[in-house]
């Protein structure tokens, strides 16, 4: 039953890309959450400052995304939010973490994404990784469109940041190694193009729900061929580099920033006594 499915979905895919190819665009827009675990020294924080710092980091986790489409290729971008006195410095070492604005040709297998990282921006161009999904035979309605379930396994880093507590070395320290993660997508053959919010793509359909180990991407609303169309185009300013150049950059950037912090609060606690 699954590959008689599998089959006719193709098929709509293969009907959808042919029809008005050159003229079809369509925009989704995402709501995407993802938790935090944030680890503070009770002996150094109060009550009140976590509260304080648990939303402002739930905040900024919390983002809308639009993905502009057509047959071939996306653009998916945040909006920008309106910042709060008092953080700047936060939204800026946030956006370091999360993604630029992503540009996914399914047709080459290509992406290029424009990234900022602490200040500088990085244009980064790579293959597209595409994970094995594995067609389920369960479905739901997602606003308006029925939509088909599809999981996949997927290697993560599990690059956890603490707080730790005073005379520590060991929470100081940051747990650098990959985890496995199930992905679970929900994807509508409805609208039969392969892509998806972020990185995903690759299914019969576009992708309306992203659950993924912390973090989860819905697709909130959905308008095709659009009256003012969007330009999809590729960014082009940066420092152009590979996907694994740009992690170990990062990664080097993340331990120069971590040891910073470090040695701010043992020189804080030093002038304190």
């Amino acid at each position: 039953m699954k590959n008689i499915l599998k089959g006719c979905w193709v098929i709509l895919l293969l009907i959808g890309t042919t029809v008005n190819a050159q003229n079809f665009q369509g925009k989704a827009v995402y709501q995407t959450k993802t938790t935090f675990d944030l680890k503070l020294d009770s002996t150094r924080v109060t009550p009140e400052q976590q509260k304080r710092i648990e939303a402002r980091m739930k905040d900024m986790l919390e983002n809308v995304y639009e993905l502009d489409f057509n047959t071939s290729t996306s653009l998916y971008k945040k909006e920008e939010k309106l910042a709060q006195p008092g953080q700047s410095s936060g939204r800026s070492f946030m956006g370091s973490l999360d993604g630029g604005t992503l540009f996914k040709d399914t047709k080459s297998k290509t992406f290029i994404q424009a990234q900022d990282l602490m200040g500088k921006l990085f244009l980064v161009k790579d293959s597209l990784a595409l994970l094995e999904w594995e067609f389920k035979d369960d479905s739901k309605i997602i606003g308006k469109h029925l939509c088909f379930k599809a999981t996949a396994k997927k290697e993560v880093s599990n690059n956890e940041f603490r707080f730790g507590r005073r005379g520590s070395q060991e929470d100081d320290k940051p747990k650098d190694s990959l985890k496995t993660i199930e992905v679970v997508a929900w994807y509508t053959p409805e609208i039969p193009v392969s892509h998806g919010p972020g990185e995903y793509w690759g299914l019969p359909g576009l992708i309306l729900e992203i659950n993924a180990d912390k973090t989860q991407i819905v697709c909130t609303k959905i308008v095709i061929n659009p009256k003012e169309k969007v330009a999809i185009k590729a960014p082009k300013k940066g420092t152009e580099v590979g996907q694994k150049e740009f992690e170990e950059i990062r990664t080097k950037k993340m331990k120069e920033m971590r040891e910073m912090f470090n040695s701010r609060r043992r020189d804080g606690r030093g002038g304190g006594r």
